[in-house]
């Protein structure tokens, strides 16, 4: 294991962290401005609330390395959750989709360097 693969590691997924952490947030604190870019979206607002609690989660199940199978669904549905945020603000060309495009980029390299770290790293499985 090469020290610059833990850092590589470990900046992005802060940065992802951050990233994602923020966005949950907004979601709690803005919730007015949120639903109404849900809305423009074509999504409904009932998705609001329990999105952000799964960004958290799956943050959490990213970080705390305890079940390998549920750090794997963590980050495929940050995957698919981005893909859709993308295709949707691209569909009602909005421009907004940029964020999540840079998301999407540090999941993807994340979840590349978490598979070269835990090759040698024992993890509960």
């Amino acid at each position: 294991m090469k020290k610059t693969d833990v850092w590589i590691y470990r900046i992005v997924t802060i940065l992802f962290t951050l990233l994602i952490s923020f966005g949950a947030i907004m979601y709690f604190v803005q919730y007015e401005m949120v639903s109404e870019t849900i809305l423009k979206l074509g999504f409904p607002t009932f998705i609001i609330y329990p999105l952000a609690i799964l960004k958290i989660l799956g943050l959490i199940a990213i970080w705390t390395n305890k079940s390998l199978m549920l750090k794997e669904w963590a980050y495929a549905g940050f995957v698919f959750e981005l893909l859709l945020a993308i295709g949707a603000h691209i569909t009602i060309k909005d421009g907004e989709y940029f964020g999540a495009l840079i998301a999407l980029t540090l999941v993807i390299v994340s979840y590349i360097y978490n598979r070269k770290l835990s090759k040698n790293m024992p993890i509960n499985r």
